[in-house]
């Protein structure tokens, strides 16, 4: 199992936390194809919307892989004609948004603490188990069990946002 971050606008997580998939640098298909069911994978939302929303910079969505089959959607049904982005369905779990700034000092991945922004500026990022263990808590999944499989409380997580 690995533990992936992806590096997506808030609004942009709320679709994919309402449609249960996940999409990542703009409808790239390569980000996608490195997940494998069972992976894990936090959102963060350095913004409220792309490209030019309200600064957010927090940790937003939580869930597992479902199944790893990467497929492509047409977007023109909703309203996006001509755009044809890939797509990893996602099981994702009830949490509550978490700011980064106060958990900066105790990520391994973020090798430099000054300038951590540099961190997320591939849109995705390979994290140990540690690592999601600490944000998946601070999220409030402390005394949830973290693992794959859909969750029975779905519909809960599109609501905290």
């Amino acid at each position: 199992m690995n533990y992936w971050i992806g590096v997506v606008s808030h609004s942009h997580v709320l679709r994919g936390v309402t449609g249960g998939f996940a999409q990542m640098n703009h409808g790239k298909q390569a980000p996608l194809k490195r997940m494998k069911a069972g992976d894990g994978l936090i959102y963060y939302s350095p913004r409220e919307a792309y490209p030019n929303g309200a600064a957010l910079q927090a940790f937003t969505a939580l869930g597992f892989i479902r199944t790893g089959a990467v497929y492509e959607y047409d977007m023109t049904p909703d309203g996006v004609p001509g755009f044809v982005p890939w797509r990893i369905d996602v099981d994702y779990r009830p949490v509550q948004p978490v700011s980064i700034k106060p958990l900066v000092a105790e990520l391994a991945f973020i090798s430099d603490k000054t300038h951590w922004g540099a961190a997320f500026r591939f849109g995705q990022i390979k994290i140990g188990e540690a690592d999601f263990l600490k944000i998946a808590a601070a999220m409030g999944l402390a005394h949830t069990p973290v693992q794959a499989g859909p969750a029975q409380d779905l519909p809960a997580q599109a609501a905290l946002f």
